[in-house]
């Protein structure tokens, strides 16, 4: 290493107490438990996306016993929107686990942090540093790309003689004193200053010791994953109304797409739609294409062509229970349901008014 790990710190943190973020709501009384939900909230996620959904998440759960005593729909009704749920049922499960082995305070001593469901070592040491002053170092995507840029680090950081790379140099530049501003710093230097596409090197307090700005090669750090073509699924999506205004939804295994979240029954795209009603007793009085949408994973992109079926009023033999639930969006009832559903249900309504 040819930077000087004092010299590059101090940098940093001067940069930092002059620019740095100090208003976000989990800065406010950072507790372990308010900085370990903001950290889970803002994997793969953007602060500005983030920040509504935190602050309606601390008003519903505001400490780890009301978090782990909640039903996991209601934990899921909060992360609705904001994907990836799986991080949703590891922040309900870890709550549990630190209820049961920790009553219910928040674990201060690092292995037991790495060992809750859903954390890694980056994330234990952000709220262990941030929340208690403890000396981690952290590597998030945002620290990755600085680091990268700073000590051409070639190659996608996903790969392991990469990570392994910048974890080495993010452990010798972590400072002995002022950890969690460091800390912070970093994660904010690449989320405001070392950007992907649009840098401000001429902000930045490390340029003249960035090898990528010295060869004039930013754009090419850190390195890219190569892409691979999405695939295309397409799926029919039943909307099924009764006469008392409920649709009929159906709960996803835990696994998979929208684990654990609740959906409308989904069909192959050669399926009949009349066979399946048949085989549970219903029988539609009209049924009724809706346009067709499309939603986007990291992997496939998933085509949705809507049926709007109108339930007739006699023979129904679908009964709440076995994962399946008649749901009207306007009693409050609180379920998890990912984005399409929300958005075909608000649809829903404005063809009933």
């Amino acid at each position: 290493m040819t930077v000087n790990p004092d010299i590059f710190a101090a940098r940093v943190l001067a940069w930092f107490h002059r620019h740095g973020r100090r208003d976000l709501p989990w800065q406010q009384q950072p507790t372990s438990y308010r900085v370990w939900v903001s950290e889970i909230m803002l994997q793969q996620t953007q602060v500005r996306t983030v920040i509504p959904y935190y602050q309606r998440f601390m008003e519903t759960f505001p400490d780890i016993r009301s978090l782990a005593a909640a039903p996991e729909d209601q934990v899921l009704h909060h992360w609705s929107g904001l994907g990836y749920y799986a991080r949703a049922r590891n922040l309900h499960r870890a709550a549990r686990q630190i209820v049961e082995k920790h009553a219910g305070r928040f674990p201060a001593r690092f292995e037991e942090v790495l060992a809750l469901p859903g954390i890694g070592e980056s994330t234990a040491g952000a709220v262990l540093s941030l929340s208690l002053g403890q000396r981690h170092t952290i590597l998030d995507g945002n620290v990755k790309r600085v680091l990268a840029r700073v000590f051409m680090v070639e190659g996608w950081p996903g790969r392991s003689p990469v990570q392994r790379r910048l974890w080495e140099i993010a452990r010798q530049l972590t400072p002995e004193q002022e950890v969690a501003a460091y800390n912070q710093a970093m994660m904010d230097l690449g989320a405001t200053v070392c950007l992907r596409s649009r840098p401000d090197c001429a902000g930045c307090p490390v340029m003249d010791c960035c090898q990528a700005h010295g060869q004039d090669r930013v754009r090419d750090f850190p390195g890219r994953r190569k892409a691979a073509k999405r695939r295309e699924r397409s799926v029919q999506m039943l909307v099924i109304c009764n006469s008392e205004g409920e649709v009929l939804l159906r709960k996803r295994p835990p696994t998979g797409i929208w684990g654990g979240l609740w959906s409308f029954p989904e069909l192959g795209m050669d399926d009949k739609p009349d066979e399946w009603l048949a085989a549970r007793g219903l029988s539609a009085e009209c049924i009724r294409e809706l346009a067709p949408r499309r939603h986007s994973f990291s992997h496939f992109h998933l085509h949705i062509h809507p049926l709007l079926i109108l339930q007739k009023k006699t023979g129904c033999q679908v009964l709440d229970g076995d994962g399946q639930v008649w749901y009207n969006p306007g009693n409050g009832q609180r379920r998890g349901l990912s984005a399409p559903v929300q958005q075909l249900l608000l649809e829903l309504q404005r063809i009933s008014t």
